[in-house]
């Protein structure tokens, strides 16, 4: 499976002024092979399968912002994410609350002191194909905030690619 880079869709419930004025924003297709599955389903056959050095890398950056009197998930939301049976606006899925759910998105982010952004995970019908979008949008709030997306945009772009891509060569997609 191809995972292509493409612009945040036009479908998605994103604000377009937050996504125009974003500090940052990146986002990724791929053909879904399972267009049944919910969003839901889809997040967590991307996000659920996160190798251990990205797990640990995680880990370590939680206590590092943890530190900096940042707002960080607990280690067990990343080790070992809790799966329901249902999900509402508002309630967690993995390591980050619900911002908008819908039968064909999932929007999931956080806010914080130095930024504030938002996870899409978008089914979108282009033709005969339905396709997985996940969307990444960042505002920054100050200095920090700046700094710490450009540490990190080259890890984050090749992490979502690498997720996508192993979730659709593992067959979960």
């Amino acid at each position: 499976m191809k995972i292509e880079a493409c612009e945040v869709s036009s479908l998605s419930v994103l604000d377009r002024r937050v996504v125009e004025a974003a500090f940052f924003r990146d986002s990724y297709r791929t053909p879904l092979t399972h267009p049944q599955a919910s969003v839901v389903e889809i997040f967590f056959a991307v996000f659920a399968h996160l190798p251990l050095w990205m797990k640990s890398a995680l880990l370590v950056r939680n206590c590092l912002a943890s530190a900096c009197g940042l707002e960080v998930p607990r280690s067990a939301e990343i080790l070992s994410p809790e799966v329901k049976a249902n999900y509402r606006v508002g309630d967690k899925i993995g390591p980050w609350p619900i911002f908008a759910l819908s039968p064909s998105e999932l929007v999931a982010g956080r806010n914080n002191k130095h930024l504030d952004f938002r996870l899409s995970v978008l089914k979108e019908a282009q033709g005969e194909t339905i396709n997985l979008v996940i969307s990444t949008v960042c505002t920054t709030h100050n200095t920090l905030g700046k700094l710490y997306l450009l540490l990190i945009i080259p890890f984050h772009k090749w992490g979502v690619q690498r997720l996508m891509s192993s979730a659709a060569r593992a067959g979960r997609l």
